[in-house]
């Protein structure tokens, strides 16, 4: 499937997209459409639940490497960005961090990404008010953003690099937000695919091997990255390169990373002293409580 044949789909009808993304799943896999939809529900209520538990809490993770950080972005900011984006980051990174001392997370579309689309669906909720349905419908079109790039390309860390994760996860909010306010599936598209191209060539390089360091963080960066593509997408810029060959590029981009660069943990900050000596002493630690 590719983006481009649900838009043509939608110029030829003008259906609802969501509806039109239903049944192009119905297609090609022959899932009633309903019966997605439902599971889509509670998917996003689930995320929606989890945001609000956990927005500003302090975690226990793992190995201790992070833990604090989205309480200390709830209490402690400046607030330079807006009530929005203050908000989304917040719950970016409180669900890394719930992620990393294995809390209930929806993998969206991964766990190591499964802060950005929470940061997106709930800001929506709480700072515009947004009803269940509104929320779902632009749900299910980043759910078919992200099945875009999971049947063309790859979502795996391993096999493409962080672009793969965080990028799609951050096209996938990007389109949900650009679907929430113009309900214009050829806006969600160059929101899309400007979030990928902003994140093009991203490297998966965990600290330990551990979905802590960088990647929590990288989720509060990443639906930053979300937000400003929509507003980019909303005020009428395009994205030279469509959607679908910027999936393409990015497939081809993450074959050619370095072993060292596909969630090894052998590569990038990884493979910095600091990183080194941090493993190291999380070892030592371990072989104590033994």
């Amino acid at each position: 499937m590719k983006y481009s044949e649900l838009l043509e789909i939608w110029k030829e009808t003008n259906l609802e997209f969501s509806e039109i993304i239903l049944a192009h799943e119905m297609i090609e896999t022959g899932r009633d459409p309903e019966k997605v939809k439902e599971k889509l529900r509670r998917l996003m209520n689930v995320i929606l639940e989890e945001a609000e538990k956990n927005i500003g809490k302090k975690f226990e993770t793992l190995t201790g490497m992070t833990g604090d950080n989205g309480l200390k972005f709830y209490k402690n900011s400046p607030k330079m960005v807006s009530e929005f984006n203050h908000l989304a980051t917040t719950v970016a990174i409180s669900m890394g961090e719930s992620n990393a001392s294995m809390g209930r997370i929806v993998a969206c579309p991964t766990a190591g990404s499964c802060g950005v689309v929470p940061g997106a669906l709930y800001a929506l909720k709480k700072i515009y008010n947004a009803n269940e349905e509104d929320l779902l419908k632009s749900f299910i079109v980043g759910s078919g953003v992200g099945n875009v790039v999971a049947n063309k390309a790859t979502l795996s860390g391993a096999a493409g690099g962080c672009q793969a994760e965080i990028g799609t996860a951050t096209a996938m909010a990007s389109a949900i937000l650009t679907y929430y306010f113009s309900k214009d599936p050829v806006k969600v598209g160059h929101a899309a695919a400007l979030s990928f191209k902003s994140l093009m060539g991203l490297v998966c390089d965990p600290v330990g091997g551990f979905v802590e360091v960088p990647c929590v963080k990288r989720n509060g960066s990443a639906v930053n990255v979300a937000i400003i593509c929509s507003e980019m997408a909303l005020a009428g810029i395009e994205s030279v390169i469509p959607f679908d060959e910027v999936v393409e590029a990015m497939y081809e981009v993450g074959k050619s990373l370095p072993e060292s660069l596909r969630e090894t943990g052998l590569g990038g900050i990884a493979a910095t002293k600091t990183a080194k000596e941090v493993v190291e002493k999380i070892r030592e630690n371990w072989k104590g409580t033994e």
